[in-house]
């Protein structure tokens, strides 16, 4: 267990706030439980769940949490440890202990959880809950709640789950800091990867290159990293191709706080200490889109426009290079660029990586004023919405070369008005670019959190030359 970053009144603030947001009932809060990789015994490290971090701060298996609305009262449920828990873990912090760190009202254990939850609503009050992404935890849920299992998903309470993205998505300066620690140590991770590539080496030797700077700063990463040659397969787990002279890396990692605050960077380089003329033409676009989308990010600006615009620099690039063609706006409103950008241009950042994907991404991403769409490409945006102050999230253009998509699209005789296929076809086997970073909305415009890494093509070949 690790100790909260945050004095207990903050959370106790929070829990008051999200309480002024439903008018009357319970909201139920489970915290995570360790899941088995292969056997009971032999456990994933745990990770605590964000939202429960955020309303709680505390690091720790087991524990649930319960804001009584209409009573006022906030509960820390969770049991005392055994002398087995002490003898195979160690001692830890007591469940009153647990509380104040919280600043919950009151402790009790588990098995009193039905009785808060029924007898003090006494019928009366509703309760709120949001689905687990776990089905363990659902499992619980459905016990606790007497509820078959397929109602807890349906009944989730889309009241809480909004209350929850008001409060979660706007970062204070007090969380920021953390983010801006947590992006230091992922730039640190990307300035070691990119030192230490060579000819002949392994992908899963730059990973370890990657976990380990994570490490050595108590970190962890925050999503399995992407550290590959193969950078046209957009999340690529796979560490056993060589590099090769001639080759692309593109490592996408982040690291996370204890706290659970998280960094999300990509840059891609060359094996060798400089970008082929080739591989430097499209970087150069790449770069283009990253730098005209974050001036362009500021409060009240839908980031769906942002994306178009990213799109719209891409597809120019790409017809100077005779990749596509045609008028430039019919294009992009064709999904032309679609065979190149699959993706969409960023998302939010903080606790999670994809911050509160797990609420819905149509609820965090999206708004009244921006709908998903259905065309290819564009229905990928994770992030669409109208920005505002305090929002953190990440800009992560790219050009990604897909065989078997080309080899789709040209069949299918897709969209030729815009795309060049015969050219397209040299490029195949070029693999893909993207770089990304984050960012800070402020009051008239944004902030690069972070350590500034070498993002320019100039600035990666004299960081490798080093």
């Amino acid at each position: 267990m690790t100790s909260p970053d945050f004095h207990p009144q903050v959370y106790k603030r929070r829990r008051q706030t999200l309480k002024t947001k439903l008018p009357t009932g319970i909201i139920l809060f489970p915290g995570n439980r360790h899941t088995a990789i292969n056997y009971e015994d032999n456990t994933h490290p745990f990770r605590q769940d964000s939202t429960f971090l955020y309303f709680f701060g505390i690091s720790r298996e087991n524990l649930v949490g319960v804001i009584d609305i209409d009573n006022d009262t906030d509960y820390l449920l969770g049991d005392e440890q055994t002398i087995d828990d002490i003898v195979w873990k160690g001692d830890a912090p007591s469940l009153a202990e647990l509380g104040d760190l919280a600043g919950a009202d009151k402790c009790l254990p588990i098995v009193d959880l039905k009785k808060v939850l029924h007898t003090n609503r006494a019928g009366q009050q509703s309760i709120h809950w949001i689905n687990p992404y776990h089905a363990a935890q659902a499992l619980l849920l459905a016990e606790w709640l007497n509820l078959p299992y397929i109602d807890i998903a349906k009944k989730q309470s889309t009241m809480l789950i909004k209350a929850v993205i008001d409060l979660r998505i706007v970062k204070d300066k007090a969380e920021l800091s953390l983010i801006e620690e947590a992006v230091n140590v992922t730039t640190h991770m990307h300035r070691q990867v990119m030192m230490h590539a060579k000819p002949g080496m392994r992908e899963y030797e730059l990973l370890a290159v990657a976990e380990s700077v994570a490490l050595k700063n108590n970190c962890r990463t925050a999503y399995p990293p992407i550290v590959t040659i193969n950078g046209q397969t957009l999340h690529n787990h796979y560490y056993g191709n060589t590099l090769h002279s001639g080759d692309l890396v593109l490592c996408d990692a982040g690291a996370e706080l204890p706290s659970g605050y998280c960094g999300d960077i990509t840059r891609t380089f060359p094996v060798d200490a400089t970008f082929t003329s080739t591989q430097k033409d499209i970087a150069q676009i790449v770069l283009s889109a990253l730098r005209i989308s974050e001036k362009a990010l500021k409060p009240h600006v839908n980031f769906k426009d942002i994306h178009l615009l990213a799109c719209r620099e891409i597809t120019k690039g790409l017809q100077e290079l005779g990749l596509m063609k045609g008028d430039l706006d019919a294009s992009v409103e064709a999904g032309a660029h679609a065979l190149f950008f699959q993706c969409g241009l960023g998302h939010l950042l903080g606790l999670d990586v994809h911050d509160m994907e797990n609420l819905g991404e149509d609820w965090v991403g999206y708004d009244a004023s921006t709908q998903r769409s259905n065309q290819f490409g564009l229905k990928s945006l994770r992030l669409a919405r109208k920005l505002e102050e305090g929002f953190v999230l990440t800009v992560e253009p790219g050009i990604y070369f897909i065989p078997y998509l080309i080899d789709l699209w040209q069949a299918e005789k897709k969209l030729p008005d815009f795309i060049n296929y015969n050219n397209v076809e040299k490029f195949r086997t070029f693999g893909g670019i993207r770089f990304e970073d984050n960012y800070f909305i402020t009051n008239k415009g944004c902030k690069l959190i972070g350590t500034y890494l070498p993002r320019t093509v100039e600035e990666i070949e004299a960081l490798r030359a080093s």
